[in-house]
């Protein structure tokens, strides 16, 4: 493989795939061909004549750092709007029970941050009602690291998310299905039926779709850029700003580097100045009493 072969494939093979595919894609071949030289550079020589070269280069390899775009989510009143006018929508909607199942999903997702196949993934017997003060749920199918498959996670129900939840199983699931104790009966259901007749498993589309549809309708300035993974944005900043520490917003949202929670976190533009008034009350505080 050659500098040309490298050329080739990011210029014409890749050229359109996002920019991490081919940042990960360049970072493959230079680990193995660094593989090569240290170990086999000498026999593959004898072997081939051949001096074994990367061919990533500094003309050819793609641009960029490997983090992801920001994504900088709503504001609370502006959530707020977009949840208040789809609950208002209930009422309404042509087809009440998908609506609230989207509406519902996307709640929690805003309440505890789940991942949106975490999120259809759910059963309702992850649903542990009597654990802790609030209840907690079990993600059975957390996002793995590298292939190293779902890493599992207990969340407590806290932000009202216990609210959301009972009501969507007390009031909505039941439209869906009539059996709450049936093995792997999924939270958020499909209209799709199993061969046996029950309700099918809501694939992630189907919540995507959901939640731009309201966001086109309640949150207009949103409309193509509010998605599942702003929403857990959204949930770990307002956890934050609500007194929740780093580490625990890192358990919250399953992740395994506190680095990367605090890439979710997006303080308002005046949070340094209100901690350096709070910090500056607290110090007036203690020395009450103290000076004279």
């Amino acid at each position: 493989m050659q500098p040309a072969d490298a050329d080739a494939y990011f210029g014409r093979v890749i050229r359109d795939a996002a920019k991490g595919t081919r940042l990960a894609r360049a970072q493959t071949l230079k680990t193995y061909f660094m593989f090569l030289e240290l170990r086999h550079k000498v026999e593959i020589h004898q072997m081939t004549g051949r001096v074994v070269e990367c061919p990533i280069d500094e003309m050819n390899r793609p641009r960029g750092g490997a983090e992801g775009k920001l994504r900088i989510p709503p504001s609370d009143m502006e959530i707020a709007q977009l949840f208040g006018g789809w609950r208002d929508e209930l009422a309404t909607c042509r087809k009440f029970a998908p609506t609230a199942r989207n509406y519902a999903a996307a709640r929690l997702m805003a309440e505890i941050g789940l991942r949106v196949n975490e999120a259809r993934q759910l059963d309702l017997h992850d649903i542990k009602w009597d654990l802790g003060r609030f209840g907690k749920v079990h993600v059975r199918y957390g996002k793995g690291k590298r292939g190293s498959g779902p890493r599992e996670r207990i969340v407590p129900l806290v932000n009202g998310a216990g609210r959301t939840l009972r009501w969507f199983i007390e009031d909505v699931w039941g439209h869906f299905d009539h059996n709450h104790a049936r093995p792997g009966a999924p939270l958020f259901p499909s209209e799709r039926r199993n061969a046996d007749g029950s309700c099918a498993r809501v694939g992630d589309d189907a919540l995507r779709v959901g939640l731009a549809d309201a966001a086109a309708r309640h949150l207009p300035g949103w409309a193509d850029a509010l998605t599942p993974h702003v929403l857990r944005h959204f949930c770990a900043s307002q956890l934050y700003h609500g007194g929740l520490d780093l580490v625990s917003i890192q358990e919250v949202l399953g992740h395994s580097w506190i680095a990367t929670t605090m890439h979710y976190i997006h303080v308002h533009r005046t949070h340094v100045e209100d901690a350096w008034i709070a910090g500056q009350q607290r110090a007036a505080d203690r020395l009450k009493g103290i000076l004279p």
